[in-house]
């Protein structure tokens, strides 16, 4: 295989970063890095829903109507491609996907959507020991990793996948995933916690950028229809 170019300039990775714990300061015990970039990101903001008025009363007062709850509800959805092509060409050197194609990486995107096995027997325990309030069980924290500027915690809300070629055992070797992900903002974490700084370091990063924002020529013409 041709080495590439030297002055070719180096392609960042898309990625999620798994956390064992929100303990500020750990560190990642698994990263997925996409194969390939997807082509398109599709992110969608809403206002958070804003507390219900006080009894009696019909809506919000009139100093209320820009008062949110919080930062947006954002949701990002992105389709990622896996291919086996390259691995299965070069099978001595790539012995786990030569045998299990791509269920390996299938299994760690799941995965993001499933409690651990071990919490399944910590709720097993509890059921036996007859709480009536069994603590439910939580998800690893995940990180969406998409260059400099975007670096957020994430919640897998969706998950679809068409396996599009298989092997002869029918392990699945070219397939497209849909994920579906909604961005966790510090209301959503406790006050010492690795998702609530890398969200505060997010939201100031888009502070920061809109700082920098250049407007166009229009602008002097738009100034004079402001109110004086």
């Amino acid at each position: 295989m041709p080495s590439e170019s030297p002055l070719r300039p180096s392609l960042q990775k898309g990625a999620l970063a798994v956390y064992p714990t929100h303990t500020p300061g750990a560190q990642p015990a698994r990263l997925i890095v996409f194969q390939f970039n997807p082509d398109t990101m599709k992110r969608t903001l809403a206002h958070r829903a804003a507390p219900p008025p006080p009894e009696g009363k019909a809506g919000p007062a009139k100093e209320d109507v820009l008062r949110v709850a919080g930062p947006p509800v954002e949701t990002v959805s992105v389709t990622v491609d896996l291919h086996a092509a390259d691995q299965l060409a070069e099978p001595e050197e790539n012995g786990i996907v030569a045998e299990h194609g791509l269920h390996p990486a299938l299994a760690a995107l799941e995965l993001l959507m499933y409690p651990p096995t071990a919490e399944a027997g910590k709720i097993a325990e509890q059921a036996a020991l007859g709480q009536v309030q069994v603590s439910p069980a939580d998800l690893p924290l995940t990180l969406l990793v998409w260059g400099r500027s975007r670096v957020v915690p994430v919640k897998l809300t969706g998950f679809a996948v068409s396996e599009e070629a298989f092997d002869t055992r029918l392990n699945p070797i070219a397939a497209k995933v849909e994920l579906s992900m909604q961005v966790l903002t510090y209301m959503e974490f406790t006050d010492s916690s690795v998702g609530r700084d890398v969200f505060l370091a997010y939201q100031k990063t888009k502070e920061s950028l809109a700082l920098q924002h250049q407007p166009g020529t229009g602008l002097p013409g738009v100034r004079n229809l402001l109110p004086h």
